[in-house]
């Protein structure tokens, strides 16, 4: 497997400097927030977001280096990332992420909401200082998304007839609008045609997507360990997702389990177990890699170089998650 890291070889000078910046960009001025933003941002995470806007700035600005508008970009992508993340683990009662304390459960969940709200709030700031109103309304789509998918996932939750298309949807919201959008506006930042920004913003859509579903297929293949939260809680917390809907064609019973929210004993063993035995997870497998070809067809509009190929094998190792 291809760790992520090594794919960000052309911008990795630039990520340094992404991860000292995001902390001065939080400001000292609130000392709990300035401790919640360095806890956040001092757990390192991998930085996918923010090294693909850089990728796509590189991949576009041949001729010449990168500018400052760029840089903020990809510091503005990773803050509402986070922000989102902050949110979503006081929505889900996480007590980790990526193997540290969450945030609220360090500070509370008051500090934890305030902190969030202040990300998103920050980014939006800044994101108007970028001066460019097509880039405004990219990623001002994105902050509504984010929490159009939570809402939608809180609605669709146990609904054992939620569609595919439903889920895909649900999946954009959620992951790919901030990979699509953040991917487009650093083509318009480099000033590319409107045809190849359209090319952009669907690599990052279909990405984000494939992104999103091998992260769905681990929830089922992995361990607690790799994953940092038990193996199935997607599932026991009523989140249906591909491997779980494919399922549900094959085994009909898998509905009674899910219909009656797990609520008698070895329910959810009994449902995981089913989903093992069906090809649900094998069908979910095809579908991220669906995604992730049609991502590397769209990426083949830049020229070739460094910072290119590595917007090719970031599908790849998507994918690779898997394996």
């Amino acid at each position: 497997m291809t760790p992520a890291t090594s794919l960000f070889t052309p911008v990795e000078a630039d990520l340094r400097i992404l991860a000292d910046n995001l902390k001065q960009l939080v400001g000292n001025r609130h000392p709990i927030l300035y401790a919640a933003a360095e806890h956040l941002f001092g757990a390192g995470g991998k930085r996918i977001r923010p090294a693909i806007v850089l990728l796509i700035a590189r991949a576009t600005m041949l001729e010449q280096d990168i500018t400052s508008r760029h840089r903020r970009l990809a510091e503005i992508t990773e803050m509402i990332h986070t922000a989102s993340l902050v949110h979503d683990d006081v929505v889900d009662e996480s007590q980790m992420r990526r193997g540290v304390p969450t945030v609220h459960s360090l500070f509370g969940n008051r500090i934890a909401v305030l902190a969030g709200d202040f990300l998103f709030a920050q980014s939006s700031w800044y994101l108007a200082n970028l001066d460019n109103l097509e880039v405004v309304k990219l990623l001002s789509e994105v902050i509504m998304d984010l929490a159009a998918g939570e809402i939608q996932q809180g609605l669709n939750r146990f609904d054992t007839n939620t569609s595919i298309e439903t889920y895909l949807d649900k999946s954009y919201y959620k992951t790919a609008s901030l990979i699509a959008n953040s991917s487009k506006a650093a083509g318009l930042l480099s000033e590319v045609s409107q045809e190849n920004a359209e090319h952009l913003y669907n690599y990052g859509r279909h990405l984000g997507l494939a992104f999103q579903i091998v992260d769905d297929i681990l929830d089922f293949t992995s361990s607690t360990d790799t994953l940092g939260k038990p193996v199935g809680s997607d599932l026991k917390s009523g989140n249906l997702t591909a491997p779980v809907l494919f399922a549900l064609k094959e085994k009909p019973y898998l509905e009674v389990l899910i219909e009656r929210e797990f609520a008698q004993a070895g329910d959810l063993e009994q449902a995981l177990l089913l989903i093992q035995e069906s090809q649900g997870i094998q069908r979910a497998r095809e579908l991220a890699a669906h995604h992730a070809k049609v991502a590397t067809e769209h990426i083949a509009v830049l020229p070739a170089s460094e910072s290119h190929q590595a917007l090719i094998n970031m599908a790849d190792y998507v994918l690779s998650r898997l394996y």
